[in-house]
């Protein structure tokens, strides 16, 4: 059998390494989910349950159940969570709560806000002040990242 490319086993290689990379990522960040979204990850990653078999035991679509734990995993994957974490001593208890309702579990403005029983307004200041920090650091972060490499 004819190799198309020299390198193709490298290339697949590279690609299996950082999908293992991610997954781990992921299973040590689900326990700073909660409820709902711990379960389904926790199902679809650590028990290996596919997509089908969740959306039948939670009597769901099938799309519905892919498309939540999509989500669940690009906001654990991206960090802007962990990111305010490491940042801790920026933001008070009350901030940090914001953060999380946020960025991790993925509420709008109007949730929190009913949730927290705060003002709209209050809650939008607050993820105004936090969003830069969480740049900054993502950017210095990225930055080091290239230098090392």
């Amino acid at each position: 059998m004819k190799r198309i490319h020299s390198n193709t086993a490298e290339s697949t290689s590279v690609a299996n390494s950082t999908y293992r990379d991610r997954i781990d990522l992921l299973r040590s960040r689900i326990s700073l989910l909660a409820g709902k979204d711990k379960l389904l990850l926790t199902m679809h990653l650590e028990n290996g349950n596919s997509f089908r078999q969740i959306a039948q035991l939670v009597g769901v679509n099938e799309a519905s159940i892919g498309r939540r734990i999509r989500k669940i995993m690009r906001r654990l994957i991206d960090g802007e969570y962990i990111t305010c974490l490491r940042n801790r001593e920026k933001f008070t208890e009350a901030e940090l709560a914001i953060a999380k309702d946020y960025f991790l579990q993925g509420e709008s403005i109007r949730k929190i806000a009913i949730k927290r029983e705060l003002t709209y307004y209050s809650i939008r200041k607050t993820i105004k002040k936090i969003q830069p920090i969480v740049t900054t650091a993502e950017k210095n972060n990225l930055q080091r990242k290239q230098k090392a490499t």
